[in-house]
């Protein structure tokens, strides 16, 4: 009787066959969804934690900035001041230092701007003198040009023949010359007393605003240690309402435009100095606000470099930056009435009328028309350049070098004895650099971003592989196993074929054994003749 076959049950119940197909599709989904958006969804989470906020994680780094900070300090010796009503005499300047400072910033008075999303602050710093670091003391005798006395003959550029006279009485009287002899520590943040300070603030009754002397004492960073008041009062963006615009400047002194210069000249726009605008490009332009300026300056893409080994965009002060319109026309309005050939920025309107202007140190980027009349100016681009490097996806700072150097416009003026016979020309009186580079702890936190990127898209693949394999293991499972039974069933019928057909034979033969007889004749009959010769054998 043939056997009936078992029906076969599955392998697994069907409950757990979809609860397993329903989680490895959720895993497989969840793994093409974090793969497709998790840089946005990382760069969420960090930009809620970069938002500037007190209790945020770069408060204190923006409020305390926890890098060593340098000012270096250069001052122009004058070798020959006899020698400058001279035509045929340069100048020759003699650069004295590094004098080192170092430098601990803080952010007072801050009060915090929700309306708008921004935040108000003062800067104040102290500085500290760093012998070991410097080259030089601050007792060093620097000859230099008269600063006071020039910046009040300049003053009479514009006034009547009564005020003219004057200040050039004062200057008589007070002995006034062309070059003075100071210490360092004069020069910088100690100061000096002069006459004629002194008589001008008690004049400013008579003379009114064009008589504004606002210290009782000169010095290039007097009353700047240890003072909130001096840079003025920033308003600047938290980010809270959009990101991009974090560390912008928003007013300065409570106004869009500073007032010193027309058109968008003086606007009050770029970074505050702290913060820099993220997903940064080579097409790109990274504007910094100098409070000392009065002016926003720009900076232009140069080269990609590595920093700690974190990849950044090189921006570098170019001409563009120092031009006034002879390169670059949108610059004109820089001009501030006294239009010179490209390389100074006219910064006299911002620094109460003194005709002071800046430039890059050695008048880098200048046309050479300044250094032509001055000997001993080198401009070199590894020294004198002003640049910051800055990581293009999240605008981190990795190095600055913030260079500027403060010149001041000698020229013949019509009233003034002192300055009757003198040449115009620019004259460098001072340059300053502060450089800054980013610590390896500090890099050591920041190149952790892209490992987390990273680690995003690993774990994203390896959702998707998870979820792939648990869709399909019980159908593999299912196919492995029927062709396990179909190779089995092919064995056994094998077998059974094989066991069939020996059967089969062993029948055959025994049929076969059943009809042949035991001896065949020819055999039977070989045997009795056998048979009969042994017996003659025997007889014999």
């Amino acid at each position: 009787m043939p056997q009936k076959s078992k029906k076969m049950k599955p392998l697994v119940p069907v409950n757990k066959l979809i609860l397993v197909s329903a989680l490895g599709f959720l895993l497989g989904i969840c793994g093409i969804l974090i793969g497709m958006f998790w840089e946005q969804i990382f760069n969420t989470m960090l930009n809620k934690e970069m938002v500037l906020r007190p209790d945020s994680v770069i408060y204190t780094r923006w409020k305390n900035p926890p890098l060593d900070l340098n000012l270096d300090i250069y001052l122009y010796n004058w070798t020959n001041p006899e020698d400058f009503g001279n035509s045929s005499m340069k100048p020759i300047l003699e650069q004295c230092g590094p004098y080192r400072f170092r430098e601990k910033p803080d952010k007072v008075d801050i009060n915090w701007h929700p309306e708008n999303a921004s935040v108000t602050y003062k800067r104040k710093s102290l500085y500290y003198f760093d012998a070991a670091g410097s080259n030089g003391s601050l007792d060093d005798t620097i000859v230099t040009l008269n600063a006071v006395a020039l910046a009040a003959a300049a003053k009479t550029k514009y006034w009547d023949a009564m005020n003219t006279r004057m200040v050039n009485m004062g200057l008589s009287v007070y002995q006034q010359e062309l070059s003075i002899s100071k210490t360092v520590d004069e020069l910088l943040f100690t100061g000096y007393s002069d006459d004629m300070m002194t008589t001008a603030r008690t004049m400013t009754n008579i003379f009114g605003k064009k008589v504004e002397v606002p210290f009782d004492k000169f010095g290039w960073f007097y009353t700047r240690n240890g003072s909130a008041e001096l840079t003025g009062v920033f308003n600047a963006y938290t980010g809270a309402d959009d990101i991009s615009r974090m560390g912008q400047m928003h007013t300065w002194n409570y106004k869009t435009n500073t007032g010193f210069f027309e058109s968008h000249c003086g606007m009050v726009n770029g970074s505050a100095g702290e913060f820099y605008p993220k997903n940064l490009t080579p097409d790109s332009i990274v504007g910094l606000f100098t409070p000392d300026m009065c002016r926003t300056v720009p900076l232009e893409y140069t080269e990609a470099v590595e920093i700690e080994g974190i990849r950044g965009y090189k921006y570098s002060g170019g001409a563009r930056a120092v031009d006034n319109g002879t390169l670059y026309p949108e610059n004109e309005c820089f001009c501030g009435g006294e239009c010179v050939p490209s390389g100074l920025m006219n910064v006299s309107a911002c620094r109460f009328g003194t005709p002071a202007f800046m430039s890059f140190p050695h008048f880098y980027q200048a046309d050479p028309f300044y250094v032509d009349q001055i000997e001993g100016l080198e401009p070199n681009k590894e020294k004198h350049e002003f640049y910051m490097i800055l990581e293009p996806k999240t605008g981190l700072t990795l190095e600055v070098a913030a260079r500027f150097q403060v010149n001041m416009l000698v020229e013949p003026i019509k009233g003034i004895s002192l300055y009757e016979d003198v040449p115009r020309i620019f004259f460098p009186l001072i340059w300053f650099e502060q450089k800054v580079r980013i610590t390896p702890d500090l890099a050591a936190e920041w190149k952790l971003i892209p490992r987390v990127l990273l680690g995003g898209q690993i774990f994203a693949g390896v959702l998707f592989a998870i979820g792939v394999i648990m869709l399909a293991w019980y159908p593999m499972q299912h196919l492995c196993f029927g062709r396990r039974n179909r190779r089995g069933t092919s064995s056994t019928n094998k077998i059974h074929s094989s066991e069939n057909g020996v059967v089969a034979e062993l029948k055959a033969l025994q049929n076969h054994k059943e009809t042949v007889p035991e001896q065949s004749p020819l055999l039977e009959k070989s045997t009795r003749s056998l048979t009969i010769t042994e017996s003659n054998g025997k007889k014999e």
